[in-house]
């Protein structure tokens, strides 16, 4: 495997990590928003990854890649909350919640986090060691 495929990985996981970390941005920025209809609630997004190996394997090079095959809506319940008060309550009284759970948010995002950080070492690393093989001849 040539060492410059390392920079294609590397980036690859990156960009999966900077689509995980803005999925989970819009999931906290929603997560107090208040609706009167189920249908217009935000519900929970994740993305959904794939390693690109059989696409790897068929180009027959070595190593292979993170895709971001899409991002779908969590299927968790909505919250509903007897609320009559609130100005956002339909007929019944009832207020719509998103389905977000604040606090697995927060770790999907430190997870994602360190997975971007860790991506940025190796390739970090791999510059470091082409630099010194450059360096070996003087």
């Amino acid at each position: 495997m040539s060492l410059y495929r390392i920079f294609d990985i590397a980036g690859s996981a990156m960009s999966a990590q900077s689509v995980r970390l803005n999925t989970t941005a819009s999931n906290l920025a929603n997560a107090d928003s208040v609706s009167s209809s189920e249908g217009d609630t935000y519900k929970a997004r994740h993305p959904v990854f794939a390693a690109a190996l059989d696409e790897a394997r068929q180009q027959q090079a070595e190593g292979a890649a993170v895709k971001v095959l899409g991002i779908v809506e969590s299927d968790k319940p909505l919250v509903a909350e007897y609320n009559p008060d609130h100005p956002m309550a339909n007929a019944e009284g009832y207020i719509f919640k998103p389905n977000v759970n604040v606090m697995e948010e927060m770790a999907n995002m430190m997870s994602a986090s360190r997975a971007y950080q860790t991506n940025v070492q190796v390739a970090d690393a791999a510059k470091q060691m082409l630099s010194r093989v450059l360096t070996l001849g003087q």
